[in-house]
């Protein structure tokens, strides 16, 4: 972070600020998050497929009458923000995941993955002396 604040002559509070996340006031109680879906085909957004204006149709709804559902979740800005002694910002973590989407398999503990990826290679296993069953009836 000096390295940072060196070369931009400016405190992380300033850069924060900057960016238009204004946290200075500490007025705020909650921090909103909103999972912006992407478009049915989509897997990601690019420099040259950008998000569309058109996409933000339902956050926009979504942000006059705000609640919690499966796309849009509140946390305390208090975990999200961290200051030291003298009251000065000194991290703001906005990577909040979505409480509510299924959880990944990595994050499944390593005894399951373990015993998860064993039961998948004995199955294609499986599949793959199937295979190799049929080609030798279909070459005799």
């Amino acid at each position: 972070m000096a390295y940072n604040r060196a070369r931009t002559g400016a405190s992380y509070d300033q850069r924060i600020k900057k960016s238009g996340l204004d946290f200075g006031d500490r007025s705020t109680k909650n921090i909103w998050y909103y999972e912006q879906p992407l478009p049915e085909g989509r897997k990601n957004y690019t420099k040259t497929s950008p998000i569309q204006f058109e996409e933000f149709e339902g956050c926009l709804k979504w942000w006059k009458k705000r609640e919690e559902n499966e796309r849009a979740w509140k946390v305390k800005a208090s975990d999200v923000l961290k200051y030291d002694e003298q009251g000065a910002l000194l991290s703001a973590n906005l990577d909040i995941k979505n409480p509510r989407t299924k959880e990944d398999i990595t994050h499944l503990p390593p005894e399951q993955l373990v015993e998860s990826i064993l039961q998948k290679e004995l199955r294609i296993g499986e599949i793959m002396t199937n295979i190799k069953t049929l080609l030798a009836k279909h070459q005799a």
